[in-house]
């Protein structure tokens, strides 16, 4: 790895910065030691899938680590949405932000339900709860709340809307394994909550995901469900799919739960870097990362204000691009804009004005226990470096564009 100097950005013709690309999402990995203890468990014992030993073992550290009384562990979190959506037997229109990942709004149109997108709150990109008592309607028969980046949602007062009106509530929860709200964890909120251990979340099992909840009733449902309907060896007593998660995954999430303090201090103390390494910097903010709050803190997420910064988001993007940080501008342009739902809603933008005027401005940057303070100074010096020199930098891009 090279060092950076100002005059160094890959977009004016200087090599990039990192050899190899930094990825937003570049997965976390436990005690390989363990890991591969426990494959070799799992190849002697031939045992690789339906509902194994590893799989029970992880549902109940689960369980135990969030305090709730079930988790349900699935292949991946979009099918653990669409099977808690579907035992919840949510129909009709449902409530959900437009500013997330494509799966939450793809879950309920798998299965014929509308989404109907409700902005966001300008400071903590999560659901706006006034705006959600104006989308309320005789077809409503839910709300899918939203914790992102690590933050969770405005959960009481979603929880009031949701009594008061007699609507089901539950959440898409990928962003916020192992955050508290008032000294509850997220997992406990809603009729269930659901989970992505996918490889880009900071605790993963390499594919994976679950539903947690505290109904028993529910519970056991969505166990029929994830397991096409069995109860018992050849019993068939409800229509499923098959949701399972195997051995292996399950295997890498035992070691990565037991690794997860280690890598929110990762997370933690690569917050801090950036918010020093970018202080300052006009039309740069960075989301706070309260140390008194309960959060995972995997997402480094800074917000570039067009009005007052010298290069816009797209632009600081390409820059960190050219020097092979690979940022990401998450969850631009925003469900609303992304097929079929702008073909199906095509004047949603007029209801959504502060997911329009957020999707364009926000940039992930790399995070995680693969990278530390040495490469987080570089990419901070990449971004103060491209808008020091804000003309040359649009203007290569603008060559490079013709």
């Amino acid at each position: 790895m090279k060092a950076l100097v100002a005059s160094d950005l890959a977009i004016l013709g200087g090599p990039p910065a990192f050899d190899e690309p930094l990825h937003v999402g570049r997965p976390n990995i436990g005690d390989r030691r363990m890991f591969l203890g426990l494959i070799e468990d799992m190849l002697d014992r031939r045992w690789l899938t339906n509902n194994g030993p590893y799989v029970a073992r992880f549902e109940a550290q689960v369980a135990e680590y969030l305090g709730v009384r079930h988790c349900i562990a699935m292949c991946n979190g979009t099918v653990a949405l669409e099977i808690a959506i579907r035992a919840l037997e949510l129909k009709g229109e449902v409530i959900v932000p437009s500013f997330t990942f494509i799966a939450t709004a793809h879950a309920l149109q798998w299965q014929e339900i509308t989404p109907v997108f409700c902005d966001i709150d300008p400071q903590t990109h999560t659901i706006d709860p006034d705006r959600v008592e104006e989308l309320i309607t005789p077809r409503t028969s839910g709300i899918i709340g939203v914790h992102l980046w690590g933050h969770p949602c405005a959960v009481r007062r979603l929880d009031e809307i949701t009594r008061r009106r007699r609507l089901t509530l539950m959440y898409d929860a990928s962003h916020a394994f192992g955050c508290r709200v008032g000294g509850i964890k997220v997992g406990n909120f809603g009729r269930a909550e659901v989970f992505s251990f996918h490889a880009t979340k900071f605790m993963n099992c390499l594919e994976g995901g679950a539903v947690v909840t505290n109904d028993d009733a529910l519970a056991r449902k969505i166990r029929l469900m994830k397991n096409f309907g069995f109860s018992g060896y050849d019993n068939v007593v409800y229509i499923g799919t098959n949701g399972k998660m195997n051995e292996a995954s399950a295997a890498m999430g035992l070691t990565n739960l037991a690794s997860i303090d280690a890598f929110i201090a990762a997370n933690r103390r690569n917050q801090h870097h950036y918010a020093t390494g970018l202080a300052g910097l006009p039309g740069v903010r960075l989301m706070p990362c309260d140390p008194r709050e309960t959060v995972n803190a995997q997402y480094v997420v800074a917000e570039i204000d067009a009005r007052e910064c010298p290069l816009g988001r797209d632009e600081v993007l390409a820059a960190l691009h050219a020097e092979n940080v690979l940022a990401r501008r998450y969850f631009w342009p925003g469900c609303h804009r992304m097929e079929p739902y702008r073909s199906y809603f095509p004047h949603a933008s007029l209801m959504l004005p502060r997911t329009e005027e957020v999707a364009g401005r926000v940039l992930v940057l790399p995070n995680g226990s693969s990278i530390g303070p040495d490469e987080i100074g570089i990419i901070c010096a990449i971004v103060r470096s491209a808008l020091g020199q804000a003309d040359l930098v649009r203007g290569a891009l603008t060559r490079k564009a013709a």
